[in-house]
């Protein structure tokens, strides 16, 4: 190895791999919410360094080149005098921090942070190294911009959370480090970072991208996938709580329709259900079928799994993407359409346009909800005393009447449900701006935050029907469930006792939701089945 290679192996070892071509989801949530450091590799800051070459030329050979030398949107007639080009670009950030509403979380604007530098990095933005050691060194010392959420319309790219996020950079704006707000100047000088003089190009490369977007829908993805995950075992443990068949979830019935999601649910809920002594029980029982919200858990759940896949292709892609306008090549990458110097072209597109990820997170924010939707259906059957099982007490409580059990669980799923529901899909509006320049956009922005917020609320309503599935499970007597579901019982009971008296049962959901993102659910179901299955 070179010496280059061995510094790289070395830094890299405890840190996220920050080169423009290989970022996932889970790396995005390493660094977001678990503060992993990033480490950006010798051959990601020689693609920097090429591409700055790049943008140094055409500024000397004095061609109107947009982004460099000119106005912005309708002003892209206005040329800027070489004297006036780092004002321009230091007045671009300025002027475009022009957000509202609430202020970013950390574990958001670490996104953000993270996946705008890996977009700078893949060397077709032409911004300096030093850019890319500020932003590092923000997301390793924890600068955290102060961030508003709105604004954005995701074309061109998510302008205004960028640029507020790009202040600091200058030393201008605000952040928090430890916990205390501080201007941008004091933030970076407080963890020994030096405010950035933005020059030709490099305000515009940090605030035009989709950025804002991805790093949410990373997020989404991680937690979408759990959900899912979860709901299939809540759903092979409401099964079994309710004296319903796996027989739909046979591999004959997957095989002549023989979609992806719906077989690889219907798999699990064999997996989770196998040696269940309570399925076995009633393999030749009276019951004919099955509710829908049962026999039809593989062809709901599946068609959510293919959904949060379909988004989870468009993040990895736009993860590792130049999103930038215009775009920075070497000339033989470009054609006599591009305007630059013998050396260097740049060309004007649209790859901040945040459709691609607005579109599939809508798709995937429609597949979340009915997941909440069926699993709701599922706990209304474990509670309800018209129609559940009559070994089981109305609503899973010993002296029901005196006690309300879990009767107000299914209420708070309802309402989730419900605002699910309620959203609107942005991906399909539009509002010309910059006067009528920038007349078509994604508003990719809006379509994050709603499905973040589904995702939360699909959590929560699995993590009730889990609650109520264990629940339901401690009624039936002589009887153990299968080896996948009865380690997600112990999971579950480990952390949350039988409902004997009544209790303030917000505690139980913030619990089971809290279970559902440390991973230990499937953790503890899938070392169960590898041991016993082995």
């Amino acid at each position: 190895m070179t010496d280059d290679a061995d510094a790289d192996a070395d830094a890299a070892a405890d840190s996220v791999v920050v080169d423009g071509e290989s970022l996932t989801p889970e790396d995005i949530e390493h660094v977001a919410r678990r503060g992993a450091p990033v480490h950006v590799p010798e051959s990601a800051r020689e693609r920097v360094r090429e591409s700055r070459e790049r943008i140094v030329d055409i500024v000397e050979s004095g061609q109107a080149v947009y982004g460099v030398n000119t106005g912005f949107g309708e002003l892209v007639q206005e040329r800027i005098a070489r004297d006036d080009i780092e004002t321009l670009q230091q007045n671009l950030v300025r002027s475009h921090a022009a957000g509202t509403g609430r202020e970013l979380d950390d574990e958001e604007v670490r996104a953000m942070l993270v996946t705008r530098l890996n977009a700078l990095v893949k060397g077709y933005s032409g911004v300096r190294e030093r850019i890319v050691d500020v932003l590092a060194g923000m997301l390793n010392e924890g600068v955290h911009p102060v961030v508003k959420a709105k604004g954005s319309l995701g074309a061109s790219g998510d302008l205004a959370p960028l640029a507020h996020l790009a202040l600091v950079l200058t030393g201008e704006g605000e952040a928090t480090v430890d916990g205390e707000r501080l201007s941008g100047d004091e933030a970076l000088r407080r963890k020994n970072l030096e405010p950035v003089t933005l020059r030709a190009k490099e305000g515009l490369g940090l605030i035009n991208g989709t950025q804002l977007t991805v790093g949410l829908a990373s997020l989404v993805v991680c937690d979408a996938e759990r959900a899912i995950r979860a709901a299939d075992i809540a759903g092979a443990m409401t099964t079994e709580a309710t004296m319903g068949t796996t027989a739909s979830s046979h591999a004959s019935i997957q095989r002549v329709r023989p979609h992806p999601g719906q077989s690889e649910s219907a798999e699990n809920v064999r997996r989770l259900t196998r040696n269940s002594e309570i399925v076995e029980s009633h393999r030749n029982c009276d019951r004919v079928q099955d509710a829908y919200s049962i026999r039809c858990l593989p062809q709901v759940h599946g068609a959510v799994r293919d959904s949060i896949r379909h988004l989870r292709e468009a993040v990895e892609t736009e993860l590792n993407s130049a999103t930038d306008n215009p775009l920075v090549f070497a000339a033989e990458e470009a054609d006599e359409r591009a305007s630059g110097t013998e050396t260097a072209a740049v060309l004007s597109g649209g790859n901040f346009h945040g459709q691609p990820l607005a579109l599939r997170l809508d798709y995937a924010t429609s597949g979340l909800s009915e997941l909440a939707s069926i699993s709701e259906r599922r706990i209304d059957r474990m509670l309800n005393p018209n129609i559940q099982e009559e070994y089981l007490p109305p609503f899973l409580t010993e002296g029901s009447g005196l006690r309300s059990g879990y009767m107000i669980a299914q209420y708070t799923a309802a309402d989730l449900v419900s605002t699910n529901r309620s959203h609107g899909r942005p991906s399909t509006d539009s509002i010309p701006v910059s006067g009528n320049q920038e007349d078509h956009v994604s508003m990719s922005a809006q379509s994050a935050y709603i499905a973040r917020e589904v995702v939360e609320s699909t959590l929560c309503v699995v993590g009730i029907e889990l609650a109520c599935g264990a629940q339901a499970l401690d009624f039936i007597e002589g009887q153990t469930p299968g080896i996948g579901t009865q380690a997600a019982y112990g999971t579950v009971r480990a952390h949350l006792e039988h409902l004997d008296d009544d209790r303030p049962i917000h505690r139980d959901m913030e619990v089971m939701t809290e279970i559902l993102r440390s991973d230990a659910l499937f953790e503890n179901v899938e070392r169960a089945l590898d041991t016993t299955l082995a």
